[in-house]
């Protein structure tokens, strides 16, 4: 009970340590923005430290994203994490990566996840916290500038952002429910051409899930769940909204249909279970609002997990 009660005092210090009069103006700080996924409920370590352990084995996982195929120079996402229960099975570890590539900017972001589990009820509740770095790199050299002289293209921008953030994950066999903060610094440029972080509570980011499982037969199951992606900033407020449905045949086919709301896309998802440790799975964001008429080609997104030395039996199955 002192370890819970340690893990939930770390949570709520940020809330009650938002520092007043220093937050930025819009043009001096660095939003490095958060890369949208479409199969983010195969691997809830991306957007939840907390999920970490979770699956019961050393879980991997690999992602390949094309967002907005047909614009030049479109963001192209990679992530790869490991995550895995320790012996205890109450303590979690885990590490991802991400890389992204959006017009001239190349940034990428390691990040180590630590969940502490306790049983409640016919499930499990997890507090997580994550810590690391992301790296930006923006070469403004290939640009074709109408004044090759223009002070504001004449450094490139370099950055190097550590940060931290937390959640909070409840599941069972039948539902889950999370919410986290991937960040709870911010950065904004000094005359100095350089960086400084301060802390804002009106900058967070809240992402809060949850999901059930409804069985019909052992042949034939349905999966829905909700996200949204919450900012508290004047400027930004509900940022995502995504409503999914997956249907799930055999324990070995799944396949859904995402709503999300926020940017007029329809997303279908394609998933295969080869077997108790690998699954494959595919997705297709297709626009029909506004950028509909700008990428015809919409977004794709390529996923691969392998849970190592999995002790999940067919019988028992793992759907969150």
């Amino acid at each position: 009970m002192t370890k819970i009660r340690v893990i939930l005092f770390i949570l709520i210090i940020p809330v009650f340590t938002s520092v007043q009069g220093q937050s930025a103006s819009d043009s001096k700080e660095i939003d490095l923005g958060y890369p949208v996924y479409s199969q983010y409920l195969q691997n809830g370590l991306i957007i939840n430290p907390a999920y970490a352990g979770s699956r019961g084995a050393l879980s991997g996982f690999i992602s390949y994203r094309i967002q907005w195929m047909g614009i030049s120079n479109a963001p192209v996402f990679q992530t790869i994490s490991l995550h895995a229960p320790m012996k205890n099975d109450r303590v979690a570890l885990g590490i991802m990566g991400q890389f992204m590539q959006y017009g001239v900017t190349r940034s990428k972001s390691i990040y180590a996840s630590y969940a502490y589990n306790v049983k409640m009820g016919q499930g499990k509740l997890s507090f997580g916290l994550k810590g690391g770095v992301d790296i930006s790199n923006t070469d403004y050299t290939g640009l074709a500038l109408a004044d090759p002289d223009d002070p504001l293209f004449l450094e490139n921008g370099k950055y190097i952002l550590p940060n931290f953030g937390a959640g909070i994950y409840y599941y069972t066999s039948k539902f889950f429910a999370g919410i986290s903060t991937p960040q709870f610094l911010s950065y904004k440029k000094n005359g100095t051409n350089g960086v400084q972080a301060f802390h804002s509570f009106n900058n967070y980011d809240f992402i809060l899930t949850a999901g059930g499982l409804v069985t019909f037969s052992e042949l034939f199951k349905f999966k829905p769940s909700v996200l949204v992606n919450y900012s508290l900033e004047e400027t930004k407020k509900l940022t995502q909204m995504d409503i999914n449905g997956n249907f799930i045949l055999a324990d070995l086919l799944w396949a859904g249909l995402s709503w999300r709301t926020t940017e007029d896309v329809v997303v279908g998802i394609l998933q295969v279970q080869l077997n108790q440790q690998l699954m494959l799975g595919f997705s297709y964001d297709y626009p029909v609002g506004s950028m509909n008429t700008a990428s015809k080609g919409g977004s794709v997104e390529f996923v691969l997990r392998y849970e190592f030395g999995s002790k999940i039996s067919a019988a028992n199955p793992r759907y969150f």
